[in-house]
């Protein structure tokens, strides 16, 4: 008997207690309940992951630009469900540079590698150079990021600590700020880890064949020296590996993995982990998803004669090709209980639900969560002076799309004080669009507003108003999102009946990151109070 995944879904929600219930994905569950699962094992963007095994536990972190929390730390006992567990940093240094959206800029892709009873975590900023933090516990605290190399278009760091106790890092360049790229550099590290020493050395040119070869990962098996690294771009690119028998080269080169005959296009920039009992091998990596940005896919590893051959191969040729379907990973113990990044949330907790990220580092005022009783306040931030449009505006709480087909239904009650104030639920991209309720008068007036190019600061362009006496009782605000990420915004004044409110809008990706949704409360000028949104709840539906 086959059972849909939409009464799979509901049963699942019946037989978990409640706390499970507000996590698990109602539109995406990878897990297919039968000892298999589908791709992407995370239908969301969390792009140029990477991933290490310490005993039976995996934890993997993934780029996060702009966006604070910054490195969010996600846990899986078998590489297919995975829950949030925490972040590196509430503020991304320099702190006072990143209180305005810096879009693309900031985290680019980290490593997360454990040595010494730490994890350690290295990250490129590429305006700034390479940083590395640590901690005990992955969930956190983890040390304040500190930039052990200065250095303008070095990107994608990756450790590694040989059975010498000698370390090295690996590293890519970024065009942009280096004014060249396409090859890959290594240097020797302090034995912790914590310090750049010694020349860097040119172990890989991929002008010739690996164009924009980047997002390397350093690894150490049977006496040779692995770097995995994608070539190609991200859209249309493919998994490159090279191997020596010494650290600084000469290497050799293998493509391993490419889109062969199936739609996973531009499969590659990942991660090669192992299970507990050293039996399996497995890869993870992303794919360009457009508005939904990079989401992550989980593939099949095997070596021959020394080289990896990722996902299946069916002609026998030394590449793969990804999966759409596959046997779950062998894990010790009984099977694990389904897991997806949290999405939902009922604003129950005394701290923000570890799915939201800010624009930017957040500010004094900006949300409140009540936990006790069971909302999170926004208060009505004022827009900039400059004000064109919202690519400016730092105080949107947003989280990543969370499959292709889903609804974000959010319950809200407004009490503006102001002319001017505005709630919203915004899907934020280069092209954006809210559909918000203002201020207006003696009336609310609720809009769709659209903007295209917003990284060129165009103006926005609004539907026409409809006018609503202010409400009474709780206002809902909600998106639906078909396939190819086209919206449809619609408002209820009772959680029952939805009216639809402008044109239907064609979501895009935003700046190395996928399209965001969330919310935001807003307002013109300066006075020395101000409104506020409760929002009793957010919830992520088919």
């Amino acid at each position: 008997m086959r059972i849909s995944f939409k009464w799979l879904a509901l049963l699942l929600s019946l037989a978990l207690p409640a706390a499970a219930q507000s996590t698990l994905s109602q539109v995406w569950v990878p897990d297919l309940g039968n000892g298999t699962y589908k791709n992407p094992v995370l239908y969301a963007d969390y792009s140029d992951p990477d991933v290490v095994r310490v005993g039976s536990d995996y934890y993997l972190v993934s780029s996060s630009f702009n966006c604070v929390p910054g490195l969010q730390i996600l846990h899986s006992k078998d590489l297919v469900n995975w829950s949030i567990i925490g972040a590196v940093f509430r503020e991304q240094p320099p702190v006072a540079e990143f209180r305005l959206p810096q879009h693309g800029n900031g985290v680019w892709a980290p490593a997360i590698r454990y040595h010494n009873k730490q994890f350690y975590i290295y990250y490129p900023d590429p305006d700034r150079g390479i940083y590395v933090t640590r901690a005990s516990n992955p969930a956190g605290l983890w040390e304040t990021p500190r930039l052990i190399k200065e250095a303008k278009g070095w990107i994608d760091p990756c450790p590694l600590w040989d059975e010498n106790g000698q370390a090295y890092l690996v590293h890519a360049f970024a065009g942009s700020r280096a004014g060249f790229k396409s090859i890959i550099a290594v240097s020797r590290l302090s034995a912790d880890g914590m310090k750049v020493v010694g020349e860097d050395a040119l172990v890989f040119d991929g002008h010739a064949k690996h164009p924009t070869i980047e997002g390397p990962k350093f690894y150490k098996r049977h006496g040779y020296y692995y770097i995995f690294a994608p070539g190609g771009g991200v859209p249309t690119g493919w998994q490159t590996v090279l191997r020596s028998r010494h650290v600084f080269g000469p290497y050799e080169d293998r493509i391993v993995m490419d889109q062969g005959k199936t739609p996973t296009n531009g499969p590659h920039q990942g991660a090669w982990v192992d299970s507990p009992d050293g039996k399996e091998d497995w890869f993870l990596h992303f794919q360009d998803q457009g508005a939904y940005g990079r989401v992550v896919h989980l593939e099949p590893m095997v070596w021959k004669n020394d080289w990896p051959v990722i996902g299946t191969d069916p002609d026998g040729d030394g590449k793969g090709q990804p999966v759409l379907t596959h046997r779950k990973p062998r894990v010790p113990g009984p099977p694990q209980p389904l897991a997806t990044p949290a999405t939902s949330d009922e604003f129950s907790a005394t701290t923000l639900g570890l799915q939201w990220q800010w624009h930017a580092n957040p500010q004094m005022g900006w949300a409140y969560p009540n936990g006790p009783q069971g909302f999170l306040r926004l208060y009505a931030q004022p827009l900039p002076a400059d004000f064109k449009n919202f690519w400016q505006v730092p105080n949107l709480l947003l989280q990543k799309l969370p499959a292709e087909v889903f609804s974000a239904t959010t319950k809200l009650t407004f009490t503006p004080r102001t002319e001017g104030e505005r709630v919203g639920l915004i899907v934020m991209g280069l092209d954006y669009a809210y559909l918000a309720i203002t201020n207006q008068g003696s009336q609310w007036q609720i809009a769709q507003t659209t903007c295209h190019d917003a990284d060129k600061l165009t103006l926005e362009a609004g539907s026409p108003p409809i006018s609503l006496a202010p409400a009474a009782g709780p206002v809902y605000l909600r998106v639906q999102v078909a396939a190819g990420a086209r919206c449809q915004f619609s408002y209820s004044l009772d959680g029952k009946e939805f009216k639809p409110v402008g044109a239907s809008f064609q979501a895009r990706e935003g700046k190395w990151i996928g399209a965001k949704i969330g919310l935001f409360c807003s307002r013109i000028g300066k006075n020395n109070d101000s409104g506020n949104v409760d929002l009793d709840w957010w919830r992520i539906t088919p």
